[in-house]
């Protein structure tokens, strides 16, 4: 399936405002992987499947899943929510073709993260929280600074950012949040060293 036919199927699948964020995830991501060096293409593609599930209701997500035998964690159990990002994978491979494991993982964990993310997951990670039409959080400014220039720091902000707010809204945070922030917290240290 080419770009043009995948907007197509997203702009009748998600809602007007989900769509936009989607355009604004996918070319930000394209714009990193320039700047980085990395695949334009795989990262346009991941930016525009990455909430492919995320307009499902909480009955079709837990439908999904069991059709499609993912496991789900605590968190998501509380927060059905979060299961978009492993059915965005899915539904990558089985409505839209996508056989590059590369890809599906990136839409697998852009929400949680995950320890040493390879550098399109990072990619998808950040510029779903950067991208344009994200609503201004604060410290957005130097997110996005660090999002093209230091993706480890960019990351721990952004985990900060979110691990912060979930524990004011005493939520359940995913396991496999807290093991990012301790991989890239490590990391940057590393990097500082």
């Amino acid at each position: 399936m080419n770009i043009n036919d995948m907007k197509k199927r997203l702009k009748d699948d998600l809602s007007k405002k989900r769509y936009e964020h989607t355009l604004g995830v996918a070319y930000t991501a394209a714009s990193m992987a320039m700047c980085y060096g990395e695949d334009v293409n795989k990262a346009l593609i991941a930016g525009l499947l990455h909430d492919s599930a995320k307009c499902l209701s909480d009955k079709e997500k837990l439908k999904a899943a069991k059709k499609y035998k993912v496991e789900i964690t605590d968190a998501e159990r509380e927060n059905l929510e979060l299961l978009h990002a492993k059915l965005g994978a899915e539904f990558a491979a089985d409505y839209y073709e996508i056989d590059d494991e590369e890809i599906l993982s990136a839409i697998r964990c852009h929400t949680t993260g995950k320890a040493d993310m390879s550098p399109l997951e990072e990619i998808l990670f950040i510029a779903d929280y950067i991208e344009p039409n994200r609503k201004e959080l604060p410290g957005m400014d130097e997110v996005r600074h660090l999002a093209f220039h230091d993706r480890t720091s960019c990351i721990v902000k952004i985990i900060e950012n979110t691990l912060k707010y979930l524990e004011g809204k005493k939520s359940l945070i995913d396991d496999a949040s807290r093991e990012t922030y301790e991989y890239y917290i490590k990391k940057q240290e590393s990097n500082n060293a």
